[in-house]
């Protein structure tokens, strides 16, 4: 689907697959066509010709199942994809499309072990790297790229300092290689770590952990600029979703932890043409079904028709803030947080109105949180 300004439609027909499938990767080609890979038992891809999807050479090239697919285009525009062979022991195999057959890209089940959550992407000279959970190493990361003529590691195989889950890879602009996981060195969850490959050795981006608590299916993405955001499912914040940047020195929150309404799943972070961070995720409080949210500027990624439906008084306040609440359930819950995310005060609501007590905030803007049961409502608050 893609949204049309106002709303989300749909591309070509829906269920346009030949029946069931997993791990959807989307990318776009050069020339500005969606292409979508996914397990159907085997891997399969598909384009969109502007009228229909369309099969891209087999559909099903893979010998058997393949599980975690990523898609990704050459500079040269040529479709690659990357997965979990069960036809070569659950290893790494990479294939692309060289305009009439799906090719094996070196050997077929290149990596040491089982290679779980596969994410591939290209250097600036066109060269694949492949990320993965590897079972070979304890199942701590590895990375490895294509030289011409086999699949080598970059640095040390099994870099993390613990086995890591959700690997996302992606490079920056200096073409350097970062991958961020789920780091299982935090017991007894894991927290998010971004690690980069600094020409001899992979190093920390900032603190190793992070996240506030358990950090589920992390995605990386670089903005134009050049600076890391990851997004994943916070356990530290109700397994929510989260988008965090690093600044240079430390990780901070984009906008408010644990944004979206509800818990979700399979988070999934870009980055629009004019910058602007997009998360798609399964929204547990919709069905199961697909949400897509942005950040808009300081209203912390909440929804741009959510925003600024809450009546405050008064605003600015020393003492004390009354926030009409009627309408809402009894259930809903009020949130002050500050400007770098963090959550200082929470309180289930009362009807008709809500008032609560800021007088031991120092002074500065905050924002205060409504959450109910599928909505997100956000003001801005200044405290004197």
């Amino acid at each position: 689907m893609k949204f049309d300004g106002s709303n989300w439609v749909n591309v070509g027909n829906p269920g346009f697959s030949a029946g069931e499938v997993y791990y959807t990767s989307l990318a776009f080609s050069p020339s500005g066509q969606p292409y979508v890979a996914y397990n159907a038992s085997p891997a399969a891809v598909m384009k969109f010709d502007g009228i229909n999807w369309v099969s891209i050479g087999n559909n099903g090239f893979s010998s058997d199942e393949a599980d975690f697919e990523s898609l990704a285009f050459s500079p040269s525009g040529e479709p690659f994809v990357a997965f979990q062979d069960w036809a070569n022991s659950k290893k790494a195999t990479v294939m692309k499309f060289d305009g009439a057959n799906w090719v094996y890209i070196g050997a077929a089940g290149f990596s040491s072990g089982k290679a779980d959550y596969t994410s591939l992407a290209f250097n600036q000279s066109g060269q694949p790297y492949v990320a993965y959970e590897d079972y070979g190493n304890s199942k701590k990361a590895t990375v490895m790229k294509f030289d011409g003529n086999n699949w080598v590691n970059v640095g040390n195989a099994g870099f993390s300092a613990g086995n890591c889950w959700c690997t996302s890879l992606a490079f920056s602009q200096s073409d350097q290689p970062y991958v961020a996981y789920n780091d299982n060195q935090f017991p007894p969850y894991g927290k998010a770590t971004v690690m980069k490959f600094d020409g001899n050795d992979w190093v920390n981006v900032g603190n190793a952990g992070f996240s506030a608590g358990e950090a589920d299916w992390t995605s990386l993405a670089f903005t134009a600029s050049g600076q890391p955001y990851v997004a994943f499912k916070d356990y530290g914040n109700s397994e929510k979703a989260t988008v965090m940047k690093f600044n240079g020195t430390t990780w901070m929150n984009v906008g408010l932890p644990g944004f979206s309404a509800g818990s979700v799943e399979f988070t999934s972070l870009a980055f629009s043409p004019t910058g602007e961070p997009y998360v798609a995720y399964l929204d547990y409080l919709n069905d199961h079904k697909a949400t897509v949210m942005r950040y808009d500027s300081v209203l912390t990624g909440i929804n741009a028709q959510d925003v600024s439906k809450l009546s405050v008084y008064p605003d600015p306040a020393t003492n004390n803030i009354t926030i009409e609440t009627s309408g809402k359930t009894k259930e809903s819950m009020l949130a002050i947080v500050n400007v770098a995310g963090q959550e200082l005060f929470t309180s289930q609501i009362t009807l008709p109105r809500t008032q609560l007590d800021i007088t031991s905030l120092p002074a500065g803007v905050y924002f205060l949180r409504l959450t109910s049961e599928k909505t997100v409502e956000v003001c801005k608050i200044i405290k004197w």
